[in-house]
């Protein structure tokens, strides 16, 4: 073989080899994202602290409260905590007259989602009140039966539950119609892959709930720009999964303007990264020492990019390939391998489409998907994200 040759097989398997793997996982998980049962009705005696972490939200806390009211789940068997975390405004007042309970927070030099949610984690595990915490973000919608999806499958041997993290405005614009085909491939179709392989669907930061039991065994201590998914990891780590409860939803208004949704997204992706670092190979060393199947697909889930990094290397995997094939004909399978890739992207997103509920338009949409990815790398590029929690601007629900 020359060296030419050498230096191209080279720069195939490079390339290749991550590409083929990422598309292998995808359409491994969408073949297996078939509707779930649920499991039976709860005896509704559970109790729950529904905690909501608060930064400057005076304008949409009232709505949110009065979401969490209609909870069919009975009055008497949760209660709502508001967190006020470093608040410049009156989100503490208002709560506080819309009938939460408030905990007020002020600690200029830990500024973070995850020190909300650890005060009042503390909070309701010294009062011993509750058996479970269910997280809903200051700015979501719930539906009715949150509590309820939670319970039933906390009674069956459940500690850790994620409901459907939706979109609820996706008809707003075409960017957020694709983050909704986007969010529905991610959260529903690769959480129902996991949940019937009994893995983990992880945590999204909203919509979910842990018992007080697990919160014991292992301490909160997540305090990331993605503190959702660090929480997660450490449970995987400890030996628990998060099951999935995709009957059940906490949706949030989605950003429509394009520089407040570049800094949201520069947030996540920075975060994401950060774990990526410092988590995938210790979930690795827990995969090989305990022989476990949820580290292994949580180190699988943070080595696979974003779907728009893993579709820029198809591309250019088939880019190169068809110009090695073009030169030599030994690369022609290179060519087919690259195309299935491709195809099996193309089944994963158009599942995800059919789930999302954005019908034609949605589809349509598609089409500008590669000036969404290419916005996407851009802002990875540019400078680094704040660490702070920095309340996203959004329109009143």
């Amino acid at each position: 073989m020359s060296i030419v040759n050498a230096l191209a097989w080279l720069m195939l398997i490079a390339l290749g080899l991550p590409a083929v793997l990422a598309c292998a996982y995808v359409l491994w998980l969408t073949l297996l994202s078939g509707r779930l049962s649920p499991p039976p009705q709860s005896s509704r005696q559970l109790r729950f602290d529904v905690i909501v972490p608060a930064h400057n939200e005076v304008n949409g806390i009232a709505g949110t409260i009065a979401n969490l009211r209609q909870i069919v789940w009975p009055q008497d068997r949760y209660r709502i905590l508001v967190v006020a975390d470093n608040c410049s405004d009156e989100t503490a007042a208002v709560a506080t007259t819309a009938g939460a309970t408030v905990l007020v927070r002020h600690d200029p030099s830990r500024r973070g989602k995850g020190y909300a949610l650890q005060l009042a984690f503390q909070r309701s595990r010294e009062e011993q009140w509750a058996d479970a915490v269910a997280i809903v973000d200051a700015d979501a919608r719930v539906s009715a039966n949150l509590l309820e999806a939670f319970a039933c499958r906390i009674e069956h041997g459940a500690s850790a539950v994620q409901a459907h993290y939706g979109v609820l405005n996706p008809f707003a614009a075409w960017r957020t119609r694709l983050l909704t085909i986007a969010m529905a491939a991610y959260h529903i179709v690769r959480s129902r892959a996991r949940e019937r392989l009994l893995l983990s669907s992880g945590l999204c930061g909203n919509g979910w709930c842990i018992t007080h039991d697990l919160l014991g065994k292992v301490g909160y201590q997540a305090f990331s720009l993605t503190e959702d998914m660090e929480f997660g990891i450490d449970l995987g780590l400890a030996g628990h999964r998060v099951h999935y409860a995709g009957e059940a939803s906490a949706g949030q208004e989605m950003i429509t303007d394009r520089r407040t949704a570049g800094k949201q997204r520069q947030r996540w992706e920075h975060g994401r990264f950060q774990l990526i670092r410092s988590r995938t190979l210790p979930l690795l060393r827990a995969a090989l020492q305990k022989r476990s199947a949820v580290c292994l697909d949580l180190a699988l889930d943070l080595i696979v990019l974003p779907l728009s990094y893993v579709a820029l290397s198809v591309a250019a995997l088939i880019l190169l390939s068809v110009l090695l094939a073009w030169w030599n004909s030994v690369f022609l399978g290179w060519v087919w391998l690259s195309s299935i890739c491709a195809m099996s992207l193309v089944v994963y997103v158009l599942r995800g489409w059919q789930l999302s509920g954005t019908g034609a338009r949605g589809l349509l949409d598609l089409a500008g998907a590669p000036v969404f990815v290419v916005w996407k790398v851009l802002l990875m590029l540019s400078r680094q994200a704040t660490s702070e929690w920095v309340r996203t601007e959004r329109k009143a629900p």
